[in-house]
């Protein structure tokens, strides 16, 4: 059978690109590979938490050995399962700061792709609770609403984070970024929403729209210069696709560019390496590879402070009740409320850190060790625009496999430094009232050093992933050797092959990146409908 549209791929991106693509009137597939979001855990907002270490839900992409972080391999997690990352993210609404777009105009020459023509789409998209002005829309099926539940140490960092020099802050997306606050987080009454929510769901009534899940696309079909298909995977059966119109890469930052290159689109010398026939050399297919990391600052509370114990025993029926009747109380919590934006350098200025505040001991398995879970708090300093780049690569033509993934973490050592920035800032907030009261001590890094030698060794020891790969398919001019699509998104050397995920980004955003990536596929509806 043969649809308008091919999606590989129903995240954030394949669910926008899709429902906006049934509204126009067009006739839609999207393959996930992952299984359906109607899971109960993923419509509250802490009910992710439990989700994230499940492989129904999530790909597990272990990365190549890092040398930088003495031999160690983090995991890279993302999305699988209908909505993507928007299914199983911490919800929060970041939308970036206005120059984080000026590099995006300057590789594309394009100005669409600059801040004033993407905040029109932002609003549009946006339906906020309590913002209506120049910078926020209300109207959107993108709900946007503050917590309904903001516990203890939530409260206590951000007073604490203002007595340590950050002024407070009502709006992340506001005329500017720098500041301590709540974040406002993408759910209505309580309840995610998702980009399935908001954009995929509602499109199945127009009767145009098919979504099928556990389907592994393969490769592209590629017939005389242009892609007419997809071949994928569904319960041990290989199948194919007809696109007539278009396929569309939406699968995001790892899968997008080990699809294209398993297409014969990539690099010459490695397919050639891989036995994979090139069909468009293209170098930039699997490289640009950035990620927001973010380094702890670890400290046991003297007290029963934060969401420690609260999905056991008592606790655990308690809260569901009340949020069951209530849609209050730590089950309406994204586990993540609150946050600083700054420059460890200059708290006036731009921000170059964002500090989540994580109630609770937050470490991955890798580095936690034999720590025992208790009253806790994590203060995870990202560094917003890293300078590191890093790569993704086949490991094999067996399309199951996973690819080489590459982060290559502090290849700049302008992140290390901003990293140790950031986990001072953190110690100072931890030394101010009210905070000091509720910590019994620090764990991570320890008071026993605070050389930059010790805290760059706890730094490479403990960097993680804050799930933002982007980049690995840069947009840029035609011209540009290592830009995989044109400013319209289109694959360089293939006729009717489109990417509309976070794999287009030429530079990475200063914070959480959902949003960015809605928005790139928004205007990718636009580019394809000729609007």
């Amino acid at each position: 059978m043969s649809y308008d549209y091919v999606i590989a791929g129903g995240g954030s991106s394949g669910s926008l690109v899709a429902g906006k693509l049934a509204e126009a009137g067009a006739t839609v597939l999207v393959l996930e590979a992952g299984g359906s979001d109607r899971n109960p855990l993923i419509q509250m907002p802490a009910g992710f938490v439990k989700l994230l270490g499940v492989e129904k839900y999530m790909w597990f992409y272990q990365s190549t050995v890092q040398q930088r972080l003495k031999g160690r391999q983090p995991v890279v997690p993302t999305g699988r399962v209908v909505g993507g990352g928007s299914s199983v993210n911490a919800m929060v609404y970041i939308r970036g700061q206005a120059g984080d777009y000026a590099p995006w105009v300057e590789a594309t020459e394009d100005p669409g792709w600059g801040w004033p023509e993407l905040l029109k789409r932002f609003k549009a998209m946006e339906g906020n609770n309590r913002f209506n002005n120049d910078l926020h829309g209300t109207e959107g099926p993108l709900s946007v609403s503050d917590p309904l539940h903001i516990c203890e140490l939530s409260r206590a960092y951000v007073m604490a984070a203002q007595a340590a020099g950050i002024a407070f802050t009502p709006d992340f997306n506001g005329p500017r970024q720098t500041g301590t606050g709540y974040f406002q987080l993408t759910t209505r009454n309580g309840r995610r929403v998702s980009a399935a929510d908001a954009f995929l769901h509602p499109a199945k009534k127009t009767g145009r729209l098919e979504v099928l899940t556990g389907c592994l696309v393969h490769k592209v079909i590629i017939e005389g210069g242009r892609a007419i298909g997809v071949e994928y995977s569904r319960d041990g059966q290989l199948a194919r696709a007809r696109a007539d119109n278009e396929v569309v890469m939406c699968a995001g930052a790892i899968a997008t560019p080990k699809i294209l290159m398993l297409s014969g689109i990539g690099p010459h010398f490695h397919l050639k390496e891989m036995g994979v026939k090139t069909l468009v050399d293209l170098d930039g297919v699997g490289q640009n590879l950035q990620d927001h990391t973010e380094v702890p600052v670890l400290a046991f509370c003297n007290g029963p402070f934060g969401y420690f114990g609260q999905d056991r025993g008592w606790n655990q029926i308690r809260n569901g009740l009340q949020y069951m009747f209530f849609k209050t109380g730590p089950v309406a919590s994204n586990g993540v409320e609150a946050c600083s934006f700054f420059d460890p350098d200059d708290l006036s200025a731009e921000a170059k850190i964002q500090q989540f505040c994580v109630p609770s001991v937050y470490l991955d398995a890798d580095t936690a060790g034999d720590l025992k879970p208790t009253y806790g708090l994590t203060l995870n300093s990202c560094v917003l625009r890293p300078g590191s780049r890093g790569s993704v690569r086949l490991a094999s033509t067996n399309p199951k496999d996973q690819p080489l993934v590459d982060p290559n973490y502090f290849e700049d050592p302008e992140d290390l430094r901003l990293s140790i920035g950031g986990l001072r800032q953190a110690r100072r907030i931890l030394e101010q009232k009210p905070i000091r009261d509720m910590i019994q001590r620090e764990v991570f890094p320890g008071p026993q050093g605070d050389s930059d030698e010790a805290l760059a060794e706890h730094a490479r020891r403990f960097v993680k992933t804050v799930y933002h790969p982007v980049g690995t398919a840069r947009m840029g001019r035609t011209n540009d050797p290592r830009a995989v699509v044109t400013p319209d998104l289109t694959v360089k050397g293939v006729q009717s092959l489109r990417i509309a995920d976070a794999s287009v980004m030429p530079t990475i955003i200063s914070g959480n990146t959902n949003s960015a990536t809605l928005v790139i596929a928004d205007r990718a509806v636009s580019l394809m409908l000729g609007r």
